[in-house]
């Protein structure tokens, strides 16, 4: 089995491969070497598979790049593949999700931007589009920034209705649509929003992460600023499923596994006015639920001893596609894991690195 691990950074993208079954890996030197990398994509849709990075350069500025033979060679169109319309007064601020749309659109790709909007290619990721029923809700002139910016973070293509999307951003909340991206309505209702006047507003909720669930579509996981919920109607209504998680319902990431029902993940923080924001206990651990959040267990298998300082971003952990799962996540000081069997043990693939903000991994033949 040879498995790609795509791991951007605060100073480049780095590649690793095991062609062992994760038992080993090799890593790459550093690719775009003073670029923050926020987002990647594996797209494995095509018999090539296609390697798309959002790549935000302090001279250059932000662009998306793609490349064919895994990381050897990277291309750019001469024209900037992402860039706000004149009519808009936006400018491009970063990239922050890549999202290959499903098989039925083998070369649908959607990407997620700072300030918040959604763009779409119809050929693999060189050229995109603003979608524009969702930049001109008239709730978008009231976003507001979280704590890491502008941003439309997270991009949920429906498995079966190609019309169907679900979005989210900081701070907005989700949003989805049903009409192909024409029109978008929040979906909101029972996630909290603490620093919002009223318990539970419409919208503004600071969300962290949503992942929907591998076996049934309209169950819908999501790591808020101040908690973690389920939705099982697709959004519309959602609960609260931190009851059971012992140290913090605060964190960043959420990954539901690729192919196991009521499986998912999270990286709990300890949260406070001071921006504390460290794991609680000063213990690395990946806590696990298998069945939707109703209990969890610590996973730590492997990982450091305390104590431990490191958070882990939003991005920063994800599942491969092959059997049995590969889970990985990357820290704030550098230090990446995988673990070859779902979860239950953990082995360092690269350490050292810069800041790690995003991780992306997939089975490559």
């Amino acid at each position: 089995m040879d498995v790609l691990l795509g791991i951007g950074t605060r100073k480049g993208l780095f590649l690793a491969r095991s062609q062992d079954g994760r038992g080993t890996w090799s890593v790459s030197a550093p690719q775009f070497p003073v670029a923050d990398v926020k987002a990647l994509a594996i797209d494995t849709r095509r018999a090539t598979p296609r390697v798309l990075a959002g790549v935000l350069n302090s001279h250059f500025g932000p662009t998306l790049v793609v490349s064919d033979d895994l990381g050897e060679t990277w291309s750019e169109p001469d024209d900037a593949p992402l860039a706000f319309p004149e009519d808009t007064g936006a400018a491009l601020g970063g990239v922050w999700q890549i999202a290959p749309a499903t098989e039925a659109e083998p070369d649908v790709v959607y990407a997620g931007v700072e300030p918040s909007a959604l763009f779409r290619s119809e050929d693999r990721g060189h050229t995109f589009e603003l979608v524009r029923g969702l930049w001109d809700h008239p709730h978008r002139p009231a976003w507001e920034p979280g704590g890491g910016g502008l941003a439309l973070h997270t991009v949920l293509p429906h498995p079966v209705d190609t019309r169907r999307l679900a979005v989210a951003m900081s701070t907005g909340g989700v949003y989805q649509t049903t009409d192909g991206g024409e029109t978008w309505r929040p979906t909101n209702t029972g996630v909290t929003a603490d620093f919002l006047p009223g318990e539970l507003p419409e919208w503004g909720q600071c969300v962290h992460k949503v992942a929907r669930d591998a076996e049934t579509p309209d169950t819908l996981y999501l790591q808020n600023h101040g908690g973690v919920f389920r939705s099982t109607d697709a959004g519309e209504t959602w609960q609260s499923i931190d009851a059971a998680l012992p140290p913090s319902n605060f964190g960043f990431p959420i990954v539901a596994h690729p192919r196991r029902p009521g499986v998912i993940y999270t990286f709990p923080l300890v949260a406070d006015m001071d921006r504390f924001r460290f794991p609680p206990d000063a213990t690395c651990a990946i806590y696990r639920s298998e069945d939707s959040g109703q209990t969890w267990t610590a996973r730590t298998d492997g990982l450091p001893k305390v104590p431990f300082w490191a958070a882990v971003m939003r991005d920063a952990m994800c599942a491969d596609d092959a059997e049995p799962t590969g889970i990985y996540f990357g820290t704030r000081n550098g230090e990446v894991y995988c673990s070859a069997d779902e979860g239950d043990h953990w082995q360092l693939v690269a350490d050292k690195l810069p800041d790690v903000l995003c991780v992306r991994a997939a089975v490559i033949g």
